[in-house]
């Protein structure tokens, strides 16, 4: 499991819905800034998963809303590696106020897809890990019998 990573949003006004609070599908366009954030931070940019003839795929997300943010209030978006095998890597990401306080969490499952055959990779761990400038920030171990 990896250490936290977390980046700092700024809700805006025109994301929020007729009862002031931030519109439930922004929660999913937050968590999906984060998670570049997290692949960039290890120097999985968008160049370098591109010319790797690859892409992050979001395969299944689910939201627990446990408070409201309304405009202009702060949220602490994390992203943390915290299971999958094969195929998939399961990721949770917390949205927290900055003073701690639990806004969602965001179960998420990702892979890998091979951009010419439009197939998802085998194994993106080590597939990521070769790729990383810093491996370790995302927390990815080899599956039992790998790597």
């Amino acid at each position: 499991m990896s250490t936290p990573f977390s980046v700092r949003i700024q809700t805006r006004a025109y994301e929020l819905d007729r009862q002031g609070h931030l519109n439930q599908a922004v929660y999913l366009q937050y968590a999906e800034h984060a998670r570049w954030q997290f692949l960039q931070a290890a120097g999985l940019t968008p160049d370098v998963l591109g010319e790797a003839g690859i892409g992050p795929v979001l395969l299944k997300a689910g939201i627990r809303f446990q408070r409201e943010l309304r405009a202009g209030d702060d949220v602490d978006v994390g992203c943390a590696v915290t299971g999958g095998q094969g195929r998939l890597i399961e990721l949770t990401q917390h949205l927290r106020t900055p003073d701690g306080l639990p806004v969602a969490r965001i179960e998420a499952v990702i892979a890998l897809l091979d951009l010419s055959t439009r197939r998802l990779l085998p194994d993106p761990r080590t597939t990521l890990r070769e790729l990383a400038k810093q491996p370790d920030l995302l927390g990815l171990d080899p599956e039992p019998g790998h790597g």
